[in-house]
């Protein structure tokens, strides 16, 4: 599993133009017009197996990702939970940048319609699918890279973003217990489906961040100061700062500011256009 995370974490580094620029903005949109239609349109964009394969509606493989949980949700609640869903995933992509969240997102998607698609084929279930866990995964990943950050709890109560996420996981557990107590077992098996795409694309950083405090500095660090220090001492250099991202240096642009990463494994450089918007050295 960390394999194929950083495997996927080079493939963003080498394609950086790959993905959909601000897909979170794209999905919640067309989920509120979904939302406002009904569920007469609703009905029609689930995801469904045999009417994708007999009746040709093929739409419904994507477009299941538009349709509330919940059908006739209060439109206060569906407000706010969209509002939700595009915070946290515009901050992904700007901490990420736009390959990895997209790579995040279509993978979820992927593995949601492989889900379906085999119960129906295997068992003959059809399991109505829904983005709910895929899009409330999203916020583990935020948690990880974010754990202190505050928000405001229905616009007033500030609370960390970690304790949150244990209440999303409590939320994840509450769902597949409940489900197979109620014998719909394969219905449980989504959160885990949701989860597994988590740890999937964000494995190598979930450790990274998620390693327990020492009293002696990380490997991640020491590597950190040792860079450092070599770069520092090499004389060749016309320059003393260098984007890793565009290649800019401070020779070529002595107004632009540039900082260092130290989440990055090395000694890398980014100007202010990339130290926010960069895939992390592994």
């Amino acid at each position: 599993m960390r394999g194929l995370s950083r495997a996927i974490d080079k493939f963003c580094q080498k394609h950086r133009r790959f993905g959909i620029p601000r897909l979170m903005i794209y999905i919640v949109i067309i989920s509120a017009v979904v939302f406002i239609f009904g569920n007469d349109l609703i009905h029609r964009l689930q995801f469904h197996p045999p009417l994708i394969l007999r009746s040709g509606e093929i739409w419904r493989i994507v477009t299941w990702v538009f349709t509330p949980s919940a059908p006739g949700t209060n439109i206060i609640f569906m407000a706010i939970t969209l509002y939700f869903y595009y915070f946290i995933g515009s901050t992904l992509e700007r901490e990420w940048g736009t390959p990895k969240f997209t790579i995040y997102y279509l993978f979820g998607v992927v593995l949601h319609i492989i889900y379906g698609f085999v119960m129906w084929l295997v068992i003959g279930r059809v399991i109505l699918i829904a983005p709910i866990y895929l899009n409330l995964s999203m916020f583990f990943a935020f948690a990880v890279l974010f754990p202190d950050h505050v928000v405001r709890l229905f616009f007033i109560i500030p609370i960390k973003i970690k304790w949150l996420a244990l209440l999303n996981a409590a939320f994840f557990l509450y769902s597949i217990i409940n489900e197979i107590m109620n014998g719909r077992i394969f219905i449980a098996i989504l959160p885990v489906v949701a989860l597994l795409n988590f740890f999937i694309v964000c494995w190598s950083e979930a450790l990274s961040h998620l390693r327990p405090l020492r009293n002696r500095a990380s490997p991640q660090t020491i590597n950190f100061k040792r860079a450092a220090k070599k770069a520092r001492r090499n004389p060749d250099k016309l320059y003393r700062h260098k984007c890793a991202v565009c290649g800019k240096t401070d020779v070529e642009f002595p107004d632009m500011e540039f900082r260092y990463c130290s989440r990055c494994n090395g000694y890398h450089c980014f100007c202010l256009d990339h130290i926010n918007n960069h895939v992390h050295f592994h």
